[in-house]
């Protein structure tokens, strides 16, 4: 035991600021990505978007002369001698050579939001101010599925009105459109509904007091037995039931519609594929060239103050690249590994992880994951998410692997053409897997059939 000095040389990988948003630029969108462009162009005053070209001859022309002297050399001269980043910009971006066209979507009106929707019917149904006042705090009180989520007495009791002028407003305004609408609960709006529809009929009626509950769970000939009718005429009110909408509400909106827009075009042209990132959404970065001849001319606290701004500029921009050309190797591998999917459809897709592709790539396996977090690509079969394409899979009795999607959608096609009044069990759907070659167990069909949201064999059938 002694105390001593020692040196040792060892390598070990420091998460610096750069590296870290280095990190973050690869997992974002394209919109995202253009977020976070148009904020540090607003903090880095170096940065600046690329202007149309008539704004940029007036700046040009407006700008003074450059000196003839060569100025001493500075730690900048690495950053500054880039006349591509400084004069031409410094990320133009692919940009797909697809013809831009008015979107359609733009030209369909949006839905307004069920508030608008009810305050609209309110004002123009109410008799008075104050069942006015109370249908608007009640319709304030709905959620996003139409449904009261307050008591009658503690709506009065906000409103310091009687329980009885609360009940008024709430009978009106659940006689609005949409049906159903401002129920307390399933029931209530299902009664509604019925009452809208003018149904009478007593055995749809006892269904939907009593046994809403044996419905869902499939209990069908129970249902039949307490009523005392066949378990065919069960099937026919549960079949009209299921055609009322248990959430009237959520036909409406914000008003505003998400659209998803990808990241990567990839698109055959004579028995290729050509890839392409989208990087329509990602504005051209620039460095004002501005800061390249007052760099000199400036005290040493300035000079400091421009040199952290310019390695921060150029770093992003680095990034931004560096973005662009792992997307591409990702995509580009995920084709060649992928060729039958592309060719030939989603049926063929094959298992495939993301080391695997990071093997092929040379790169890391975090990368490849990042690379297709929140990614989109438009194929010629569709729109996909970039995980899409990396399913687990089975062996099949060939020694073929088949992907999980693949299997599943086996599984989708035997339960569409079962007989309704038979429908196949998962031990029976797996020993028909088993028969074209797919070997999984009961247990791996259940799994993947609750994963499509398929119903048990039992809810499936049909009398």
């Amino acid at each position: 035991m002694e105390f001593g000095l020692k040196l040792d040389i060892s390598q070990k990988l420091v998460m610096t600021p750069q590296l870290c948003q280095a990190i973050a630029v690869l997992q974002l969108s394209s919109l995202e990505l253009a977020e976070l462009l148009e904020k540090e162009v607003l903090e880095n005053p170096v940065l600046e978007m690329e202007e149309s070209a008539e704004a940029e001859t007036t700046a040009e022309q407006s700008q003074e002369p450059v000196k003839d002297e060569k100025p001493a050399e500075t730690k900048l001269d690495e950053y500054l001698e880039w006349e591509a980043y400084f004069n031409e910009g410094v990320y133009n971006g692919e940009v797909a050579a697809v013809e831009e066209r008015r979107s359609f979507e733009s030209m369909v009106g949006g839905v307004g939001s069920l508030r608008d929707h009810l305050e609209l019917q309110m004002h123009v149904a109410a008799h008075d101010d104050l069942s006015e006042k109370i249908g608007r705090y009640l319709i304030g009180c709905l959620d996003d599925n139409g449904y009261l989520t307050i008591s009658v007495p503690e709506a009065a009791a906000a409103l310091n009105v009687t329980a009885g002028a609360v009940e008024v407003a709430l009978a009106l305004l659940q006689s609005f459109d949409p049906p159903g609408v401002a129920a307390r609960d399933l029931k209530e709006c299902l009664a509604l509904q019925l009452k809208y529809r003018g149904v009478n009929d007593p055995l749809i009626w006892s269904i939907i007091n009593k046994y809403l509950p044996d419905v869902g769970e499939g209990r069908l000939r129970h249902i039949a037995e307490q009523l005392k009718v066949t378990p065919r005429e069960i099937q026919q009110a549960v079949d009209f039931i299921r055609t009322l909408d248990p959430k009237p509400g959520s036909a409406f909106g914000s008003g505003q519609s998400s659209y998803v827009t990808p990241d990567i075009t990839i698109e055959r042209v004579n028995g290729s594929y050509i890839i392409v990132v989208n990087d329509t959404q990602v504005p051209r970065l620039t460095i004002n060239p501005y800061y390249r001849r007052v760099i000199h001319d400036i005290d040493a606290d300035t000079r400091k103050f421009v040199e952290g701004r310019l390695n921060a500029a150029v770093w992003l921009i680095k990034s931004i690249e560096q973005r662009r050309r792992t997307l591409y190797n990702v995509a580009e591998a995920i084709v060649d590994l992928q060729r039958g999917f592309f060719d030939y459809g989603p049926k063929q897709l094959k298992p495939l992880t993301m080391k695997t592709v990071a093997d092929r790539l040379g790169i890391h396996e975090s990368t490849v994951s990042r690379a297709t977090s929140n990614k989109y690509a438009a194929t010629p079969h569709g729109l996909f998410s970039l995980r899409t394409f990396f399913t687990s899979g089975v062996s099949s009795t060939e020694g073929e692997a088949l992907s999980a999607s693949t299997v599943k959608q086996a599984i989708r096609e035997l339960i569409a053409a079962e007989p309704s009044g038979q429908p196949l069990s998962d031990q029976a759907i797996a020993q028909a897997l088993a028969c074209t070659g797919t070997t999984i167990s009961r247990r791996t069909v259940t799994k993947y059939r609750e994963e499509m949201g398929i119903a048990a064999s039992s809810k499936r059938k049909r009398y």
